[in-house]
């Protein structure tokens, strides 16, 4: 059974429709000659926050307001996205919002966040060690602790996927970058209460493969780091819940190397002058991989933001491909 039916998801994509409009699906062509089949792209890059957290971001606020009226504020870890989400959602809400982060995270998205309210810590070296401190802290201060997967973001982000597939009910495939894994099992959520057969595609970077080991060997495993500059899919501890719905409900998972996320990236810019981040040019970067058995079948890829640094944007588009360490 999805985690919601077709009434729940409707409601909560009228809900989320109260503080953005739907974002787009288009068929460019340039990038139709460049895979070879009819590809939509689904443009999560024109939210508020220019990600598609930021749905999440509503619907858990508008839960936590009304389950937990009492509460002071919010406490959460991200790489960036989910972070600006939080914080906008909290700020409007008369919350504070308690962002940790890793250091040497995004000075842009952490910009971003700051600007939407967010009291941002910078702890460890990578997400999950942030994440960790963030539990420890809110548990300290009596704070919400806003885990990177939880049912009510999944039931925001599953709209995009309600919006897409009520939009265009024939897909074959739509490939979908993982990080904590909100953005898939939204997907897949959508996709069985509209009753339909499209075939979902998970995408991670080579660099942090924790969801595709875990996929394959069907149990929770870490891997030792998350070295890519495509920060939303950094993530080296699996989300147990989220696993458990992709595990079932995904086709496969394919793993991308940060030179074809930075070659997908430029591939979207000259084909739709769009600005991907790495996660969010990972699906494409997928099915660039895949061209050849997706010929003539009608795909769709999820351009989850378009939150990277001017730095690094600047060296994908003369060719580079950011390093991270």
């Amino acid at each position: 059974m999805p985690l919601f039916n077709k009434t729940e998801l409707e409601r909560a994509t009228q809900l989320v429709h109260t503080q953005m409009l739907p974002t787009p699906q288009y068929v460019w062509p340039l990038i139709n000659d460049a895979v070879g089949t009819e590809v939509l792209v689904k443009h999560e890059n024109h939210t508020p926050t220019g990600a598609f957290k930021v749905r999440g971001g509503i619907t858990f606020m508008d839960w936590l307001l009304r389950d937990h009226p009492g509460v002071r504020g919010i406490c959460t870890a991200t790489r960036g996205n989910h972070g600006q989400s939080q914080a906008r959602a909290a700020t409007a809400a008369g919350l504070s919002a308690k962002v940790y982060v890793p250091y040497g995270n995004s000075k842009e998205k952490n910009a971003a966040m700051r600007a939407f309210g967010a009291d941002l810590i910078e702890f460890g070296d990578d997400f999950d060690t942030a994440r960790t401190e963030a539990m420890r802290v809110a548990e300290e201060e009596q704070l919400m602790i806003v885990p990177p997967f939880h049912v009510e973001l999944v039931r925001g982000v599953a709209t995009y996927a309600f919006e897409l597939f009520t939009s265009v009910s024939d897909l074959d495939t739509v490939y979908v970058p993982i990080g904590c894994g909100s953005g898939i099992s939204g997907l897949i959520t959508a996709r069985d209460a509209l009753g339909l057969k499209t075939k979902i595609v998970g995408v991670v970077s080579s660099e942090a493969q924790t969801a595709r080991l875990s996929f394959d060997a069907r149990q929770l495993l870490e891997t030792e780091s998350a070295n890519t500059f495509a920060d939303g899919m950094a993530v080296r501890v699996p989300v147990a819940e989220a696993f458990e719905i992709y595990s079932k409900g995904a086709e496969r998972i394919v793993t991308v190397t940060d030179d074809q996320v930075a070659e997908a990236m430029r591939l979207y810019f000259r084909s739709t002058h769009n600005v991907a981040e790495g996660a969010g040019a990972a699906s494409l970067a997928a099915l660039m991989q895949e061209r050849a058995q997706m010929k003539d079948r009608k795909v769709a890829v999820i351009l989850t933001g378009g939150n990277i640094d001017t730095n690094w944007f600047s060296m994908v588009l003369c060719g580079e491909t950011p390093r991270s360490c």
